[in-house]
């Protein structure tokens, strides 16, 4: 991560926590996506999207060999993905929680 001098009229947890609140505030699905567009670069994406498409594997307990070869996401991204499913914050479990909740329940609405 890229270390810059810090904008005292802007802290980096504020900056960080309006990030949050920005993401909280769009509806659905499209809006999410036209943000994330727009925000990331076309690479800063497709990272955040391998890192997102191995997270269902490794809760499965899916080899990393085996999630590589479903995927082709690296082995060292898979890596890093389970070292934060099991020692980070609790989001990637607690956004995979969410999106099963959200599958199921579309499933028994259609």
């Amino acid at each position: 991560m890229k270390r810059r001098s810090r904008d005292p009229e802007t802290p980096i947890a504020s900056a960080e926590l309006s990030l949050c609140e920005a993401l909280l505030s769009l509806k659905n699905a499209e809006e999410m996506a036209a943000f994330l567009r727009d925000l990331c670069t076309p690479s800063e994406l497709e990272v955040l999207v391998d890192r997102w498409r191995v997270v269902p594997h490794l809760l499965e307990g899916v080899s990393y060999r085996e999630i590589h070869e479903r995927t082709a996401v690296s082995i060292t991204t898979i890596g890093r993905v389970a070292r934060y499913l099991n020692q980070g914050s609790g989001g990637y479990v607690a956004a995979a929680a969410r999106a099963a909740r959200r599958r199921a329940q579309k499933r028994t609405d259609a």
